[in-house]
């Protein structure tokens, strides 16, 4: 077996085996981390003894001990086109001494060594503190086999710093980091730093690394915002919960919280902007505006497919469905609730009216959020309406977000609003 460490700086050589520079990096196709197919690196940079680079296939050289050997002269060499960031990755840069994540562990690992078998195939990684020591120790000494975590469980993290728009990556999951549910990758991000944690989670597609941020606790939550550029915190935050996505920026300062509601959407923002309205110690600043209405006069068939169309188009998953005087929404009175056991096993013409729990247990937007979690804990709900003196429904707690409240403060995942 061969290491990276033991492979950056050693010498390379022509046929005749006169020296004519060192190895610098070696390059690896993005698309071979986390794959299950064996992985071989595919270009060899290396600096010649004028200080000019050269990218060299790897089936261009041959490896004698720990000295690389050109099989042609160097300038007859065809050097492979230089790629982008998201096409290949450093092993020196991207891999070695940085956070990778061990999928089948769920968990944030550092890289001491890279192991390659003698045809160059990648085996995986060393992240021993062997690996270190092998590092301080000439390459000709013998040296235990560590024990390697397989390429295949290794999904990258990425560099610690910002990217500007031109860098911003694909926003979709890779290899087996899409598989992890987002409660394991926000376990993974607190073990990160903060722009480990922030490139982690803008490798995500949006809804995943929405549902990610809302297990993150909200100081990495801050901390992940500002190392994003602006305009994908606003997509991330859009497809977040109203509520979730308010808490976050009340803990922002005001200008920044301010330039990501003008990126959102208007009709998230808005929703967004009314939240932020209500003291964040109150109700209506745990509530969620984010429920199917709909008049006690809608059959089942109706509203199971009013259902349906907010779990797909907004992610809605109360599991109620709140029937309102036909009004404007601003003046939507509550009058009933039907659960969706109850929808489930109805007849698909029976009127909501004939199923709705008229007798509905509620509280008004400025009760405290002890006697909210109180309330649903004593009659056993899952989501608690919110009403106004005028018994006009203004939103929905949710029994996580109670539950929050129940924790030590230092557990929470909801912020202290700075205004």
């Amino acid at each position: 077996m061969l290491y990276l460490s033991q492979l950056l700086g050693a010498p390379v050589e022509n046929q005749q085996r006169d020296r004519i520079g060192k190895l610098l990096d070696v390059l690896v196709p993005t698309e071979q981390v986390g794959s299950s197919e064996a992985a071989y690196p595919s270009i060899l940079l290396i600096e010649d003894d004028a200080g000019d680079t050269w990218r060299i296939a790897s089936r261009d050289v041959e490896r004698r001990a720990h000295v690389i050997r050109l099989r042609a002269p160097l300038a007859q060499l065809r050097q492979p086109p230089a790629q982008g960031p998201d096409q290949e990755i450093s092993l020196a840069h991207d891999v070695l001494d940085r956070h990778v994540i061990h999928i089948e562990r769920k968990k944030a690992i550092r890289v001491s060594d890279v192991c390659f078998e003698d045809d160059w195939r990648i085996l995986g990684i060393d992240n021993s503190p062997l690996g270190l020591i092998r590092r301080l120790v000439p390459a000709w000494i013998k040296s235990k086999p560590a024990s390697l975590v397989p390429w295949d469980e290794v999904e990258l993290v990425g560099s610690q710093e910002p990217r500007d728009e031109e860098t911003l990556p694909t926003h979709v999951s890779s290899g087996h980091l899409a598989e992890l549910h987002p409660a394991d990758i926000a376990e993974i991000v607190h073990q990160l730093s903060a722009g480990e944690g922030a490139r982690l989670i803008e490798r995500l597609d949006d809804e995943t690394a929405a549902a990610t941020m809302e297990e993150v606790d909200t100081e990495r939550q801050r901390q992940i915002l500002e190392n994003i550029q602006l305009e994908r915190a606003a997509d991330i935050l859009q497809t977040m919960g109203p509520d979730e996505a308010a808490d976050l920026l009340a803990s922002m300062p005001e200008e920044r919280a301010q330039e990501l509601l003008r990126l959102m959407t208007p009709e998230e923002s808005e929703e967004v902007q009314e939240l932020l309205e209500y003291e964040a110690d109150s109700a209506g600043g745990l509530m969620t505006t984010d429920y199917t209405t709909l008049s006690p006069q809608n059959n089942v068939r109706e509203a199971l497919d009013a259902v349906r169309s907010d779990i797909q188009k907004y992610d809605v998953r109360i599991p109620y469905v709140y029937c309102v005087t036909e009004e404007r929404p601003e003046e939507q009175r509550l009058q009933g609730i039907v659960s969706l056991w109850d929808l489930l096993v109805a007849g698909p013409e029976q009127l909501l009216a004939d199923l709705m729990e008229a007798d509905v247990i509620t509280v008004q937007v400025d009760s405290t959020p002890q006697s909210v979690a109180e309330t649903m804990a004593k009659y056993n709900l899952l989501a608690l309406p919110v009403v106004n003196e005028d018994g006009v429904l203004q939103g929905v707690v949710t029994v996580d977000d109670a539950l929050d409240i129940l924790l030590p403060p230092e557990r929470r995942r909801r912020p202290a609003r700075l205004y």
